[in-house]
């Protein structure tokens, strides 16, 4: 194994590296799309359990089938995106119609009733949910891809990231208040659908800007050659098999697979054991809980997580940042143990500043770190495939994800909690949640960091990639 500390001579970005405020500012409000419809989704999908009473287990297939499907549709649609050549760039025209249609289906996603058969509720959001997901790959994948190549420098890349997922944190201090929202109007339900509405026209209005306004570097790469369906099809199927071979790729999706989906399932818990067990079943006092902790977890990554995540990165590397970013996540999901505290449960505040440097880190500095495998693939294989490289990426995001809420509402019937019990639950639910709100993000938070530990691509060989790579390309200043 590699020694734990980068021993690396620091490098100063060059000026013609840079990329103007107002297009990085513009990319943001991508990233701010990306993760509201993330958020909204995560916080509103509540409401099929406490507001239709859908059981807890078709809540968790309504969240996983759509990521199986994703499975396919993200990479193909990051091939398409590599491989498509016209005048207006390769990312943007899909990036636009993308979020017009996402937007759409968002919009739709919610309009359900209670009225309704549970049966029609789960069949409906389901296939609006799975035509959804295909519509936003055609805006995100390429979004992504685009931002691994709008610049070629190492620390710049942390730099646009960083800033990306600073604004990206207004969805984060905006979804815990969204089923506050939902429960103080008419009726839940009716909530709902009406903030399905409301986020459906942000994104496709927020998605639009980027695919407009923002310049892709690579604008005219070598044209690919004829190739008959089949011949297309198994050279997507090659991609993302040399995908898969690539070593640092894979150790970056495994390490975010665990800490981002060690959140997520936490994440399905904590509702239920502020709403249960802080609160007794009180909706509106753990709703305004749960809304402040979202609050200040997200205030926290805006004001001065990420801040600090991208400065140390720039200083120290991206690896050993995680050395310390991750360990801090740690603490915060321990002192949860103590924050959980019915008669004193505003403790559970203290625990949120540290929670935050876990997604913190992992989506200001993973994202960076996976153009500089991008540029290493470039190395070894003569072809650019930001766009596979970020779809695959994304995809085992999303099916942590799936797997995330497949296996917490299977986890929140072993544990003996029944939403019809209300406040009643029993002694034995209550302390199964806790153990996997806070056992689950602190295990999989550890063999992230055993993975880490053996990332390869240093700040030194990353410039050193990319000074053989502009040899190759006839650039070298």
């Amino acid at each position: 194994m590699e020694e734990v500390m980068e021993h690396s001579s620091h490098h100063t970005t060059a000026p013609e590296d840079r990329i103007p405020v107002f297009q990085k500012a513009v990319y943001s409000i991508g990233a701010l799309v990306n993760q509201m419809q993330a958020a909204a989704i995560s916080a509103m999908v509540l409401v099929l359990n406490l507001g239709l009473g859908m059981n807890p287990v078709l809540v968790g297939l309504v969240g996983t089938i759509p990521r199986l499907l994703d499975a396919f549709t993200d990479p193909l649609v990051g091939y398409v995106s590599d491989n498509a050549r016209n005048r207006y760039g390769r990312r943007r025209p899909f990036m636009f119609f993308g979020a017009l249609l996402a937007g759409l289906l968002f919009a739709l996603l919610f309009q359900l009733h209670k009225q309704n058969s549970e049966i029609y509720n789960f069949w409906y959001f389901l296939v609006i949910q799975c035509l959804f997901v295909v519509a936003f790959a055609f805006f995100a994948i390429p979004w992504i891809a685009l931002g691994f190549e709008m610049t070629p420098d190492y620390h710049e890349r942390t730099r646009l990231q960083g800033i990306g997922n600073t604004i990206a944190q207004i969805a984060w201090l905006i979804s815990p208040w969204l089923f506050k929202f939902m429960y103080t109007t008419k009726d839940v339900v009716q909530g709902a659908r009406t903030l399905a509405i409301i986020f459906g026209v942000f994104i496709a209005v927020g998605g639009i800007l980027p695919a407009i306004f923002n310049k892709e570097f690579f604008v005219n790469p070598p044209k690919p050659a004829q190739k008959s369906a089949k011949e297309v099809m198994a050279h997507f199927f090659s991609g993302c098999v040399i995908a898969f071979k690539n070593r640092p790729f894979v150790k970056l999706c495994l390490m975010t697979f665990l800490v981002f989906n060690g959140f997520m399932l936490a994440s399905a818990f904590t509702s239920y054991v502020i709403f249960f067990y802080d609160f007794g079943g009180d909706y509106a006092k753990g709703g305004t809980l749960l809304g402040w902790f979202g609050t200040v977890t997200a205030l926290s990554n805006f004001l001065f997580v990420i801040p600090l995540i991208t400065w140390i990165a720039t200083k120290i590397g991206k690896r050993n940042t995680f050395l310390i970013t991750i360990p801090l996540s740690i603490v915060g999901y321990a002192l949860k143990w103590v924050g959980y505290n019915p008669q004193h449960p505003y403790l559970l505040l203290v625990a949120a500043p540290f929670i935050a440097f876990g997604l913190g880190s992992v989506f200001t500095i993973v994202s960076s770190m996976l153009a500089d495998v991008c540029d290493l693939d470039e190395l070894q294989t003569g072809n650019r495939r930001e766009g596979i490289f970020g779809a695959i990426y994304w995809w085992m995001i999303k099916l942590g994800q799936a797997a995330a809420s497949l296996i917490s509402g299977v986890l929140l019937n072993a544990t003996g909690f029944n939403v019809a019990l209300g406040g009643l639950q029993t002694a034995h639910a209550l302390l199964y949640m806790r153990l996997c709100d806070i056992g689950i993000p602190i295990v999989a938070s550890i063999l992230a960091i055993l993975i880490i530990l053996t990332f390869e691509v240093t700040e030194d060989k990353a410039y050193a990639i990319r000074k053989q790579l502009e040899e190759r390309r006839g650039k070298v200043k």
